[in-house]
């Protein structure tokens, strides 16, 4: 069959399935795409010639089409994702963070950057970068340390073999990650005549290894012997699809469940083995357990800094770690029992070996740290008079006695994720969505419309600080264009609040952390910007609704749930302390202080670094 580079391959990828526990899904479902001279005569005529295989969505930002394909590709639990197309140069190197964010987070998405000619007709060609030691050096050359695949096709005959690796990666629950196909603008054009094989269904079977049988004994045998387990639930819970398989776990044993950013929502938070967040940004509840923990079992957790509070959060003299993870790279970490595996598997495999509940004192002590926290909880959520203005926690407060199962939230950074770590009520598995390995500002808007296309009957909610959202609004037009009905929320807080709050924790007294003006002394503290964030979402299409007290708030809210399009709640918190009602950092998180200062703030930081971090500890 004679065709183009770029008719094969979509012809191929609209053929790719993966499987798993019998179920059979599209592997490349859609393909996003800005066009230019490096692919619009490839891929985009392709895409046209074969628009009823390959569905199409036009994206305004390269950047935003890699969030939003990441956003699908989670929310299908990584049995499904889309790819991205840009043309060389610009368009392709906006692609590196996109790229960085669904590789550090094990989320699967496929980039086609166009690349310079293979052939070299007309040397340099427009946006080429010159490299005068290497000549097969291009731009999409960044893309290497952040893609799990990385080829470059500079014949037609070499796509088969690239294809098929960039599948294998794309399909596997350990390697997957970006995957990145650099296409010259040639070599897509040209005509090859490629075998009918090419072209057959493919069906890529998701690994789901069951763990050793000895090393799984062995971890039992700690288990039993603890007084004061705590489990540690991932992300790899979640994309397992091991929740059901854990919730029998905490039922059968009692054995407490912390979660992390990823992990949140492996139980629903009314489950009385459930203790929330742990770490930096968890809870009083869950850390509590984790500094007196004896034996830690991590499940499908990569242990990040936030997650151990930066080496200092698990106390325990003799504690040990059971980690169950289908890595052995993070089965490995902490110097536990590795439990390679996949973790829903590996989960019900203890299970068999775990009969018996922990102590009763145990238990009843945990019940009773819940309660309490889920009192702060309510304190923090309620608003004494609701006709001032909210402040963040407020805002959290109207929308949780607004969402049911349905509603899907979605945030990256700022202050938003340590408040929702720590006090949101997450009620179903794929309600809370907060990418937190790269905490990228920008993601929210358009991950909404990723998951919004993977699962069109919820309700999907991006909260959005206003650093966030100047960072990455442009994708609003690609939601009012397809009548994709994403909410949003901004909340408006003059600048980038989170980092400020740390500022001042590190001696750096919030310098340049506001968007203010600048003051007489040349710092920028003077008023904030006349900025209207509700006009210019206004002006990009979305139907805007401007709350400015907590009863509005609601009103604004229960109308944005209820439209039919995309629409946007604009709110303004309350000034004087963005994280009012909030209860601090439960645990530590390392922030290297100046160790030499003449600005008593940065002195008096160092002091308190040096003292926190005495209690940092290598588990060996």
């Amino acid at each position: 069959m004679k065709l183009t580079v770029a008719q094969a391959l979509v012809r191929f990828l609209s053929r790719q399935y993966t499987e798993r526990d019998g179920i059979r899904h599209r592997l490349i479902s859609a393909t996003w795409g800005i066009f230019g001279h490096g692919n619009v005569a490839g891929l985009g005529q392709a895409l046209v010639e074969y628009r009823d295989l390959m569905p199409f969505h036009q994206g305004r930002n390269e950047q935003a089409m890699v969030h939003a394909a990441v956003g699908y590709a989670r929310h299908s639990r990584r049995l499904s994702a889309h790819a991205v197309t840009t043309s060389i140069g610009p368009g392709a190197t906006n692609l590196v963070t996109g790229a960085a964010l669904a590789t550090i987070n094990h989320l699967p998405v496929l980039l086609l950057p166009g690349d310079v000619f293979a052939a070299r007709p007309a040397d340099p060609v427009l946006q080429q970068l010159e490299v005068p030691y290497a000549g097969d050096v291009s731009v999409n050359d960044c893309l290497r340390p952040v893609s799990k695949f990385f080829d470059r096709v500079t014949r037609p005959e070499a796509l088969i073999p690239a294809a098929l690796s960039a599948m294998r990666v794309l399909a596997d629950p350990v390697e997957t990650g970006a995957v990145t196909l650099a296409l010259p603008q040639d070599v897509q054009a040209e005509a090859y005549d490629w075998p009918e094989e090419f072209f057959t269904e493919r069906v890529w079977r998701v690994r789901q290894p069951e763990v050793d049988d000895r090393a799984l004994h062995e971890a039992a045998g700690l288990i039993r012997a603890a007084s004061r387990p705590l489990i540690v639930a991932g992300g790899g819970v979640r994309h397992a699809g091991a929740e059901h398989t854990l919730k029998a776990l905490a039922d059968s044993t009692g054995i407490p469940v912390a979660s992390t950013q990823a992990g949140k929502g492996a139980l629903p938070y009314d489950h009385p083995a459930d203790v929330g967040g742990i770490g930096h940004t968890g809870t009083a509840v869950a850390d509590g357990l984790a500094r007196t923990a004896d034996v830690v079992i991590g499940i499908g957790t990569r242990y990040t800094d936030f997650t151990t509070a930066s080496g200092t959060l698990f106390e325990h003299p003799g504690v040990r770690f059971v980690n169950l993870n289908i890595s052995a790279f993070d089965a490995h970490k902490m110097s536990g029992v590795s439990l390679v595996g996949d973790a829903h598997k590996g989960i019900a495999q203890l299970r068999d070996l775990l009969k018996e509940r922990v102590p009763p004192a145990y238990e009843a002590e945990y019940t009773e740290a819940k309660a309490d926290w889920e009192s702060l909880v309510s304190r923090a959520y309620a608003a004494a008079d609701p006709d001032a203005a909210p402040t963040q926690a407020q805002v959290l407060g109207v929308f949780d006695a607004l969402v049911d199962q349905r509603d899907v939230l979605i945030n990256a950074a700022g202050s938003l994720p340590g408040d929702l770590h720590k006090l949101w009520r997450t009620r179903t598995a794929d309600q809370y969505h907060v990418e937190y390995g790269y905490s990228c500002m920008g993601y929210e808007i358009p991950a909404a419309i990723g998951v919004k296309l993977a699962d069109p009957a919820r309700e999907v909610w991006a909260l959005v600080g206003d650093g966030t959202y100047l960072m990455m609004p442009t994708e609003i037009v690609t939601a009012v264009q397809e009548g994709i009905a994403i909410k949003a929320v901004i909340l408006q807080n003059h600048g980038y609040a989170s980092i400020g709050g740390l500022s001042e924790s590190v001696g750096a007294e919030r310098f340049a952390t506001g968007y203010r003006y600048r003051a007489a002394d040349g710092t920028y503290t003077g008023d904030p910007l006349p900025v209207d964030l509700a006009a210019n979402a206004e002006s990009l299409g979305m139907r805007v609704l401007r709350a400015g007290t907590v009863r509005e708030l609601r009103e604004a809210l229960a109308a944005a749930r209820a439209a039919d399009g995309p629409t946007c709640v604009y709110v303004e918190t309350e000034s004087a302390d963005i994280v009012s009602g909030v209860p601090p950092a439960q645990a530590w998180w390392d922030v290297p202080v100046a160790e030499t200062a003449s600005r008593e703030a940065a002195v008096e930081a160092r002091r308190t670094y040096e003292r926190q971090v005495r209690a940092r500890r290598r588990h060996l």
